[in-house]
């Protein structure tokens, strides 16, 4: 890459906060899935949040306000970087076990922005697997999370939705007019809730 055919992505905001219903003591890792032409010029691919427990209020949100700062530099928008959340908390017999999965892409324009991620978490194929499941603290995860920001094999993935976690952004951006891309800047926050990640969802009775 040479200085004039670069773009870069400056990321900055925040793993607020979050929702799941009938937990306690929850703490999130994330990390960033992206492309081949992109590089990471300064700040962190991944990182964890404190534990923390739900407020005392009828809200009952869990809060962790986890900075994020990161800096891309690429060539082309291929494979913009998406941010992948999981949430782990603690099970009745002590075991570490994941509340959820979220992921969306950093903002494609350049401002503060705010996401409310849908958080979901994969499903035994079987009675038996249930079973085995809860005996042995052993609940399905995935063993590499950044599956998830990839197209290939999700849709076989059987999963239910669990829980919203609360992401924002501030995008800023520099040479992407010299290359050839116009972007309109957002002139004031935005919620957006992501469509579903490409997986067969099941709503939780």
């Amino acid at each position: 890459m040479t200085a004039n055919s670069v773009f870069l992505v400056m990321v900055g905001g925040q793993i607020e906060s979050g929702e799941f219903p009938g937990f306690d003591d929850i703490y999130c890792k994330y990390c960033l899935h992206y492309g081949p032409d992109w590089l990471i010029t300064s700040g962190l691919e991944d990182g964890i949040t404190q534990m923390t427990k739900k407020s005392r209020d009828e809200r009952q949100q869990f809060v962790w306000n986890f900075p994020l700062d990161v800096t891309f530099k690429s060539t082309n928008p291929h494979g913009w970087p998406q941010l992948i959340v999981h949430a782990y908390g603690i099970d009745f017999f002590g075991n570490d076990v994941v509340r959820g999965y979220g992921v969306c892409h950093v903002p494609i324009t350049p401002g503060n922005h705010k996401l409310r991620l849908p958080m979901f978490v994969p499903e035994s194929t079987s009675m038996l697997q249930k079973f085995r499941a809860w005996t042995f603290g052993t609940r399905p995860e995935y063993v590499d999370v950044k599956v998830l920001g990839q197209g290939e094999g999700r849709e076989v993935t059987r999963v239910r939705s669990q829980g919203f976690i609360t992401v924002s952004f501030n995008v800023v951006m520099k040479d992407m007019k010299k290359l050839g891309y116009d972007v309109i800047p957002s002139e004031v926050s935005t919620t957006v809730i992501p469509e579903n990640v490409g997986m067969k969802t099941q709503e939780v009775s």
